[in-house]
């Protein structure tokens, strides 16, 4: 099975305790856990839990009824998935893995835009970073006399990012004003076509 977030999500939770995929989904998102972990679409996890269950790292541990309510599955952790848990939280967090963000794929194409439609989207984008980088220190700093440094090290991680988005598109967008970024999208549209790219 591919690891992913939601997988090591579903397997740490299953370590705690059994439980299901509704109690799993709400334990994510109250503990902040949705900032790294896709857990949006609830049909993501029931595929994520069929394929460690396929794959033996999960099991069916019971099956709750209760008439006020549908019947729940109860799902519990198996020795290899606490095996495929470590392996996996090892490679994720010491083998670095190559994104696409679209950001990026944005910057690679800026010169295709004036300096005015680039200026206005990236100040929208330092707004939204901005905003998003308050609420997360908001968020942190309630709890971080409670909670231990290890249960937020995501979050601090996440701020350290965001506050690097945050300096660095500031100054893009200071050099595109000051002309210490200037581009005229022709001259480079012939440029490319001279190298033959």
């Amino acid at each position: 099975m591919q690891r992913s977030g939601l997988a090591v999500g579903v397997l740490a939770l299953l370590l705690e305790e059994p439980m299901h995929p509704y109690r799993m989904q709400r334990l994510i998102k109250e503990r902040g856990k949705e900032l790294v972990i896709n857990v949006g679409q609830r049909s993501q996890l029931y595929k994520t839990i069929d394929r460690l269950r396929a794959e033996g790292l999960i099991d069916v541990a019971d099956v709750e009824r209760d008439a006020a309510r549908p019947e729940r599955t109860v799902y519990s952790v198996t020795e290899a998935g606490r095996r495929i848990l470590i392996e996996w939280t090892v490679e994720m967090v010491a083998t670095p893995r190559r994104d696409f963000p679209d950001f990026a794929a944005g910057l690679a194409y800026l010169a295709v835009l004036d300096k005015d439609s680039a200026v206005a989207a990236l100040e929208t984008r330092l707004t939204t970073v901005s905003d998003e980088l308050a609420g997360l220190e908001r968020e942190t700093d309630a709890v971080s006399d409670v909670l231990p440094r290890i249960v937020l090290i995501e979050s601090e991680y996440l701020i350290a990012r965001l506050r690097t988005d945050r300096d660095w598109i500031q100054s893009l967008i200071d050099d595109i004003r000051n002309g210490r970024l200037n581009w005229d999208t022709n001259e480079l549209i012939e440029l490319a076509r001279q190298m033959g790219h």
